[in-house]
């Protein structure tokens, strides 16, 4: 029988007594409705493949390929798998096996860059260092409740820029060039206050702090009004904090949740596997 177990006040639970390789369509309805409802969700004890893997977070929608940046069609067909990436700092034969290494990543929405962004991202540990690693997770509907009517105002109807050459550990994506400025940055627009699509909610939609930029501002102006929202994105009692364990599977709402990764030793091996959900927005393009 399905448990929900909520972590904390506003968002976050535990999911129990559930197999994502062996789930009715009851199950998973109810469980999309606790993601709906939560944001995030952890079910533990999920020994599953890529396949399987797959398979689940395909119920959520479509999914996206892997974020390959700007790389060759050639090097694309070398990926075994298009829709699991590989996040990881283990090396073979002298070559990361994944992305963004063992580097700390800031807080960030993912792939906000794109004009559709993909509203699940599913996670699952493998392989998980003795301590490091963690990954923080903030509402951003408590967020938004949390901002001084002034500054709701004064948000009305802005947009961001969300930077779409560098990651979340601040590496340029291939194919990419450095610059200066963040009105240089490419990337789409998305409004600063985001009604989610299913549950209408206003939520923050800052997607991540370096490079970007607010339109129609100078920059200094920009600047000071992001740094401003970003005094509210992660306020201690709307972050909760997720310590891996092996097989630990998370679902997020990027519509609804920020996230960031602690670094850790270069020397230990982590291992994870992710699927994002295609926006059906997108796929109907």
């Amino acid at each position: 029988m399905m448990e929900i177990q909520p972590l904390t006040e506003t968002f976050a639970a535990d999911v129990c007594g559930v197999d994502v390789a062996h789930l009715s369509d009851h199950t998973f309805d109810r469980l999309y409705a606790a993601w709906l409802k939560y944001g995030v969700l952890r079910l533990r004890n999920q020994r599953i493949d890529e396949a399987q893997l797959q398979a689940f977070s395909a119920k959520f929608g479509p999914l996206e390929e892997a974020p390959f940046g700007r790389m060759s069609e050639a090097d694309k067909a070398k990926i075994e798998n298009r829709y699991v990436t590989q996040l990881s700092n283990i090396l073979v034969d002298g070559k990361p096996i994944g992305g963004l290494g063992n580097a700390e990543a800031t807080w960030h929405s993912d792939m906000t860059y794109v004009d559709t962004p993909p509203p699940a991202s599913v996670l699952l540990g493998i392989e998980i260092p003795e301590t490091g690693g963690d990954t923080c997770f903030s509402d951003q509907c408590a967020a938004y409740h949390a901002l001084p009517a002034s500054l709701k105002t004064r948000i009305a109807g802005l947009t961001i820029k969300h930077n779409a050459a560098h990651t979340s550990i601040g590496k340029l994506r291939p194919g990419y060039e450095a610059f200066d400025d963040p009105r240089e940055a490419p990337g789409a627009v998305h409004p600063i206050v985001r009604p989610h699509d299913e549950t209408g909610q206003p939520a923050l939609y800052l997607g991540r702090r370096e490079w970007a930029y607010v339109p129609g501002l100078s920059l200094d102006d920009s600047e000071a009004l992001l740094n401003e929202l970003w005094r509210y994105a992660a306020l201690p009692n709307q972050v909760w904090r997720q310590i891996w364990q092996p097989f630990d599977l998370i679902i997020w709402d990027n519509r609804r949740v920020l996230h960031r990764r602690d670094d850790f030793d270069p020397q230990s091996r982590r291992l994870m596997k992710r699927c994002q959900v295609l926006s059906k927005t997108a796929e109907a393009q």
